[in-house]
Protein backbone atom coordinates (compact mmCIF):
# COMPACT_ATOMS: atom_id res chain seq x y z
CA UNK A 1 0.00 0.00 0.00
CA UNK A 2 1.69 3.45 -0.82
CA UNK A 3 1.51 6.21 1.60
CA UNK A 4 1.20 9.75 1.02
CA UNK A 5 1.48 13.37 2.39
CA UNK A 6 -0.26 16.24 2.00
CA UNK A 7 2.12 18.88 2.98
CA UNK A 8 0.59 22.25 3.31
CA UNK A 9 2.06 25.54 3.20
CA UNK A 10 -0.52 28.28 4.07
CA UNK A 11 0.59 30.45 7.61
CA UNK A 12 -3.53 31.36 8.24
CA UNK A 13 -5.50 28.95 10.69
CA UNK A 14 -8.37 29.67 8.57
CA UNK A 15 -6.79 28.48 4.85
CA UNK A 16 -8.93 27.10 2.35
CA UNK A 17 -5.62 25.92 0.70
CA UNK A 18 -5.31 23.98 3.89
CA UNK A 19 -8.69 22.48 3.89
CA UNK A 20 -8.36 21.71 0.15
CA UNK A 21 -5.19 19.59 1.33
CA UNK A 22 -7.26 17.80 3.90
CA UNK A 23 -9.87 16.86 1.38
CA UNK A 24 -7.38 15.68 -0.74
CA UNK A 25 -5.88 13.54 1.97
CA UNK A 26 -9.47 12.30 2.58
CA UNK A 27 -10.06 11.05 -1.30
CA UNK A 28 -6.36 9.32 -0.86
CA UNK A 29 -7.18 7.79 2.39
CA UNK A 30 -10.84 6.83 0.86
CA UNK A 31 -8.85 5.09 -2.29
CA UNK A 32 -7.08 2.88 0.16
CA UNK A 33 -3.76 4.42 0.71
CA UNK A 34 -2.49 5.55 3.83
CA UNK A 35 -2.28 9.30 3.78
CA UNK A 36 -1.04 12.04 6.25
CA UNK A 37 -1.36 15.92 6.78
CA UNK A 38 1.68 17.93 7.55
CA UNK A 39 0.59 21.72 8.37
CA UNK A 40 3.81 23.44 8.24
CA UNK A 41 2.34 26.44 9.93
CA UNK A 42 2.34 23.91 13.23
CA UNK A 43 5.98 23.50 12.92
CA UNK A 44 8.27 25.03 15.69
CA UNK A 45 8.87 28.61 14.08
CA UNK A 46 12.65 28.76 16.04
CA UNK A 47 13.48 25.63 14.02
CA UNK A 48 12.02 25.77 11.06
CA UNK A 49 13.12 28.96 10.44
CA UNK A 50 16.39 28.41 11.96
CA UNK A 51 17.11 25.04 9.60
CA UNK A 52 17.40 23.39 12.82
CA UNK A 53 16.93 19.49 11.33
CA UNK A 54 17.30 18.24 14.65
CA UNK A 55 15.03 19.17 16.56
CA UNK A 56 12.19 16.84 17.44
CA UNK A 57 8.75 18.44 15.08
CA UNK A 58 11.09 19.04 12.19
CA UNK A 59 13.07 15.65 11.70
CA UNK A 60 9.87 14.07 12.07
CA UNK A 61 8.45 16.10 9.40
CA UNK A 62 11.24 15.49 6.99
CA UNK A 63 11.13 11.67 8.05
CA UNK A 64 7.69 11.76 6.45
CA UNK A 65 8.42 12.97 3.94
CA UNK A 66 11.30 10.21 3.71
CA UNK A 67 8.80 7.61 4.47
CA UNK A 68 5.92 8.79 1.81
CA UNK A 69 5.71 7.44 -1.26
CA UNK A 70 3.87 10.76 -3.18
CA UNK A 71 3.84 14.23 -1.77
CA UNK A 72 0.75 16.75 -2.08
CA UNK A 73 2.48 20.47 -2.07
CA UNK A 74 -1.06 22.96 -1.20
CA UNK A 75 0.00 26.38 -1.44
CA UNK A 76 -1.65 29.64 -1.55
CA UNK A 77 -0.11 31.93 -3.81
CA UNK A 78 1.24 35.41 -2.63
CA UNK A 79 3.08 37.80 -4.33
CA UNK A 80 3.03 35.66 -7.73
CA UNK A 81 4.90 32.74 -5.79
CA UNK A 82 4.01 30.18 -3.18
CA UNK A 83 4.15 30.53 0.14
CA UNK A 84 7.61 31.69 2.26
CA UNK A 85 6.22 29.35 4.74
CA UNK A 86 5.86 25.92 2.26
CA UNK A 87 9.96 27.36 0.80
CA UNK A 88 11.27 27.62 4.16
CA UNK A 89 10.51 23.78 5.00
CA UNK A 90 11.35 22.49 1.07
CA UNK A 91 14.98 24.18 1.93
CA UNK A 92 15.08 21.89 5.03
CA UNK A 93 14.77 18.39 2.37
CA UNK A 94 17.58 16.70 1.57
CA UNK A 95 19.21 17.35 -1.62
CA UNK A 96 17.34 14.67 -3.52
CA UNK A 97 14.36 14.62 -0.82
CA UNK A 98 11.31 13.51 -3.49
CA UNK A 99 13.71 11.08 -5.23
CA UNK A 100 11.58 8.18 -6.19
CA UNK A 101 8.34 10.11 -5.41
CA UNK A 102 5.25 10.83 -7.24
CA UNK A 103 4.64 14.62 -6.41
CA UNK A 104 1.42 16.93 -7.12
CA UNK A 105 1.94 20.76 -6.84
CA UNK A 106 -1.63 22.40 -6.30
CA UNK A 107 -2.13 25.98 -5.34
CA UNK A 108 -4.73 28.45 -4.55
CA UNK A 109 -5.06 32.18 -5.47
CA UNK A 110 -7.31 34.87 -6.32
CA UNK A 111 -7.43 35.47 -9.66
CA UNK A 112 -6.04 33.31 -12.19
CA UNK A 113 -2.96 35.64 -13.42
CA UNK A 114 -1.03 33.30 -10.43
CA UNK A 115 -1.43 29.99 -12.37
CA UNK A 116 1.71 30.00 -13.92
CA UNK A 117 3.14 30.69 -10.53
CA UNK A 118 2.95 26.65 -9.85
CA UNK A 119 5.18 25.91 -13.21
CA UNK A 120 7.80 28.78 -12.48
CA UNK A 121 8.23 28.51 -9.40
CA UNK A 122 7.08 25.48 -7.25
CA UNK A 123 7.43 22.71 -9.94
CA UNK A 124 11.46 23.73 -10.64
CA UNK A 125 12.01 23.21 -6.91
CA UNK A 126 9.86 19.74 -7.02
CA UNK A 127 11.98 18.69 -10.20
CA UNK A 128 15.28 19.95 -7.57
CA UNK A 129 14.58 17.59 -5.31
CA UNK A 130 14.49 14.61 -7.47
CA UNK A 131 10.74 14.13 -7.91
CA UNK A 132 10.42 10.77 -10.39
CA UNK A 133 7.44 11.85 -11.24
CA UNK A 134 5.45 15.49 -10.91
CA UNK A 135 2.12 15.18 -11.83
CA UNK A 136 -0.02 17.90 -13.49
CA UNK A 137 -0.08 20.88 -11.28
CA UNK A 138 -3.20 22.10 -10.43
CA UNK A 139 -4.29 25.86 -9.41
CA UNK A 140 -7.91 26.59 -7.82
CA UNK A 141 -9.42 30.28 -7.29
CA UNK A 142 -10.11 31.35 -4.11
CA UNK A 143 -13.60 31.94 -4.87
CA UNK A 144 -14.34 28.55 -6.18
CA UNK A 145 -13.37 26.99 -2.27
CA UNK A 146 -15.99 27.59 0.54
CA UNK A 147 -15.96 26.25 3.93
CA UNK A 148 -20.07 26.52 5.47
CA UNK A 149 -20.54 24.75 8.76
CA UNK A 150 -17.27 23.45 8.35
CA UNK A 151 -18.40 21.59 5.64
CA UNK A 152 -15.82 21.83 2.37
CA UNK A 153 -17.55 22.95 -1.14
CA UNK A 154 -15.57 23.13 -4.52
CA UNK A 155 -17.40 24.89 -7.64
CA UNK A 156 -18.30 22.38 -9.94
CA UNK A 157 -15.98 24.11 -12.41
CA UNK A 158 -12.97 23.06 -10.25
CA UNK A 159 -14.41 20.04 -8.40
CA UNK A 160 -13.89 17.58 -11.68
CA UNK A 161 -10.76 18.93 -12.80
CA UNK A 162 -9.66 18.88 -9.21
CA UNK A 163 -10.99 15.35 -8.94
CA UNK A 164 -9.27 14.58 -12.33
CA UNK A 165 -5.98 15.93 -11.03
CA UNK A 166 -6.68 13.19 -7.95
CA UNK A 167 -7.26 10.69 -10.18
CA UNK A 168 -3.71 11.01 -11.98
CA UNK A 169 -1.79 11.40 -8.77
CA UNK A 170 -3.47 8.21 -8.11
CA UNK A 171 -1.73 6.53 -11.12
CA UNK A 172 0.90 7.87 -10.76
CA UNK A 173 1.35 6.68 -7.10
CA UNK A 174 0.57 2.94 -8.56
CA UNK A 175 4.02 3.65 -10.61
CA UNK A 176 5.81 4.01 -8.18
CA UNK A 177 8.53 1.10 -6.48
CA UNK A 178 8.51 1.46 -2.61
CA UNK A 179 11.46 2.37 -0.87
CA UNK A 180 13.27 3.66 -4.47
CA UNK A 181 16.18 6.24 -3.72
CA UNK A 182 17.80 7.09 -7.15
CA UNK A 183 16.84 4.33 -8.62
CA UNK A 184 17.95 1.68 -6.13
CA UNK A 185 15.58 -0.25 -4.26
CA UNK A 186 16.25 -0.96 -0.19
Amino acid sequence: MSSVLVISGSPSRTSKTERIGEHIAQRIAASGRSADHLRVRGLPADSLLGADTRAPAIAEAIGKVAEADGVVLATPTYKAAYSGLLKAFLDLLPQFGFAGKAVLPLATGGTVAHVLAIDYALRPVVHSLGARHAVQSFFLLDKHISVVEDQLSVHPDSAGPLADVIEQFTKALDGVPHSTVLGRTA
